[in-house]
């Protein structure tokens, strides 16, 4: 993300680089960018399109309602169930032993966002 820091018009930019597990989003995946100011509001809520291994950037204008302080940046893929906490990976169905799988965190990755005015 960057920059670090910004005040409301200011714009923001988040990028992730490909995943080096293969996770097969699909053509049409998506990532879901949200912000939530200091006082606990979401203020920005956006999916924009992410690349089947993962990879995007998204920039976007920090909101004129945004409180200062410390805000929170999430992205996440979007409408895919990529958390199983049973252990299976709901997705990769028929994939057979030549498949390893890597057991993740399950925590929401938030990144810190500074505004200022």
């Amino acid at each position: 993300m960057a920059p670090s820091s910004a005040k409301p018009g200011d714009t923001v930019t988040v990028t992730a680089p490909d995943a080096d597990c293969d996770p097969r989003y699909g053509g049409n995946a998506r990532i879901q960018v949200t912000m939530t100011d200091v006082a606990g509001v979401e203020v920005l809520a956006a999916t924009a399109p992410m690349n089947d291994a993962g990879g995007f950037s998204y920039a976007f204008k920090v909101p004129a309602g945004t409180a200062a302080g410390e805000a929170f940046i999430t992205a996440m893929p979007f409408n895919i169930d990529w958390c199983d906490d049973t252990g299976r990976n709901n997705r990769v169905t028929g994939a057979g032993a030549a498949l390893t799988l890597e057991r993740v965190s399950c925590v929401i990755p938030m990144k810190p966002l500074t505004i200022t005015r």
